[in-house]
C-alpha cells in the first residue's frame, strides 16, 4: 500500500491544473477539421460550431445530450477537487440547455504515487454533485495513469426546439455572465503556494442548473458556458458560430476576490495567455493587457455566457452586426 511521507497536495502531482490544461483552441481545431464526421438530420449540435456538447433527437421533441469533462487536479482537496470536476461536467449539458439524467465516471489514478483511498474521495465528491443535481451516477471507467484525472461524461435530455446553442445570436442581444472571472489565476496560485481561496471553490462547485433554467424561461436561444478557453475564447467561438460581432463592455465584468492581485503578482495560467493569442487577431481593445489576460483567464467549472439579460446577473456586453473585429473590449 503507498503512503505519503508529507501533507498531501493533489496539484504538485500534474504539470497542469482543471481546464487551463486544456489543448489551446486552434491546435484543437485544426486537428478536428480534418475529421470526416458523418451527419444526420437527427443530429442537432455535432463538430461544427465546437459547442458544449452534442445533441441528438431520439423522438418527438426530444434530444439526448452527450458530453464529456475531466481534467488534473486544480485544489488539493480530493473531495473539493471531485466536486468541481463533477459540477464542471455536468455544465455542459446545462450550457445546452438540458437535464442532467445519467454520469459515468472518468477516472486516471497513479497508484504508486497517490493512495487510492484518496480517488475515493475525489469520487465521492462526484457522486453528490450528481446528488444535488437530481442525476444518477452509474459506474464509470478507470485506468492507473502517471497523473490523477478526473471528470464525468454526462448524458441528459433536453427539448429538441428550445436548446440553448452557440450559433443561434442575434445583434443587439444583451451578454450576460453568471459567475465572475478570475478562477484561472487563483487556481495557479493555490498550486503556487497552497493558499485557498474559499469564494473561488464556493463558484466552482456551484451548478449552472438555475442560470440555465432562467435563461430558458425567458425564452433564449444562444449560450455557452465559460471554461478553458475563457470569456474571450468562448465568447468568439459564439460570435463567429452566429455570424456577428460583439462589444465587451470590460468595467461591467465581474471577478472572484483577489484575481487582480493573483495576476499582478504573476500567477497566470499557460492557457490564459494562449486564449489571449487565439483572439487577438479578430480583437480590437482600449483595455490593458493586463485586463485582456483577465478576459481571456482560463476558467475552471465557470459559468454560463448568455445572449439574453437573465435578472440578478450583470449585462457584460451585446451582440451587435459583424464587423472588421470580431470583439470589441471598452
Amino acid at each position: 500500500m503507498t503512503t505519503l511521507t508529507r501533507p498531501l497536495r493533489l496539484t504538485q502531482y500534474a504539470a497542469g491544473g482543471g481546464c487551463a490544461c486544456k489543448v489551446p483552441p486552434g491546435e484543437l481545431e485544426r486537428v478536428l477539421g480534418g475529421l470526416a464526421v458523418p451527419a444526420g438530420a437527427d443530429l442537432l449540435v455535432g463538430l461544427e460550431n465546437g459547442d458544449d456538447a452534442a445533441a441528438v433527437r431520439i423522438d418527438g421533441g426530444r434530444a439526448v445530450i452527450a458530453t464529456a469533462d475531466f481534467f488534473t487536479p486544480v485544489v488539493d482537496d480530493p473531495y473539493d477537487w471531485g466536486r468541481i470536476a463533477a459540477t464542471n461536467a455536468l455544465s455542459d449539458v446545462y450550457a445546452m440547455g438540458g437535464t442532467p439524467l445519467v454520469a459515468v465516471n472518468l477516472l486516471s489514478w497513479p497508484r504508486q504515487k497517490i493512495p487510492f483511498d484518496v480517488a475515493g474521495e475525489v469520487l465521492r465528491g462526484g457522486a453528490d454533485v450528481c446528488a444535488a443535481a437530481g442525476a444518477f451516477l452509474g459506474g464509470g471507467h478507470s485506468i492507473d495513469d502517471p497523473e490523477p484525472k478526473y471528470g464525468q461524461a454526462v448524458t441528459g435530455l433536453a427539448d429538441a426546439d428550445r436548446l440553448l446553442r452557440n450559433d443561434a445570436g442575434e445583434a443587439g442581444l444583451p451578454l450576460t455572465l453568471t459567475k465572475p472571472l478570475g478562477l484561472g489565476v487563483l487556481n495557479n496560485r493555490h498550486k503556487a503556494t497552497g493558499e485557498r481561496f474559499e469564494e473561488a471553490v464556493a463558484q466552482m462547485t456551484t451548478l449552472n442548473r438555475d442560470a440555465a433554467r432562467a435563461a430558458l424561461d425567458l425564452g433564449v436561444r444562444c449560450a455557452t458556458d465559460v471554461t478553458g478557453f475563457g470569456l474571450l475564447g468562448h465568447l468568439y467561438k459564439l460570435v463567429r458560430a452566429s455570424g456577428l460581432s460583439a462589444v465587451v463592455d470590460a468595467a461591467a465584468v465581474p471577478y472572484v476576490d483577489g484575481a487582480r492581485q493573483a495576476l499582478a503578482d504573476g500567477f497566470v495560467p499557460g492557457g490564459s495567455r494562449r486564449n489571449l493569442d487565439w483572439v487577438r487577431p479578430h480583437l480590437r481593445s482600449a483595455v490593458s493587457e493586463d485586463e485582456l489576460v483577465l478576459l481571456a483567464d482560463a476558467q475552471t467549472s465557470g459559468g454560463l455566457l448568455v445572449v439574453g439579460e437573465i435578472p440578478g446577473y450583470p449585462v457584460v456586453g451585446e451582440l451587435v452586426p459583424a464587423r472588421e473585429h470580431a470583439i470589441e473590449v471598452r
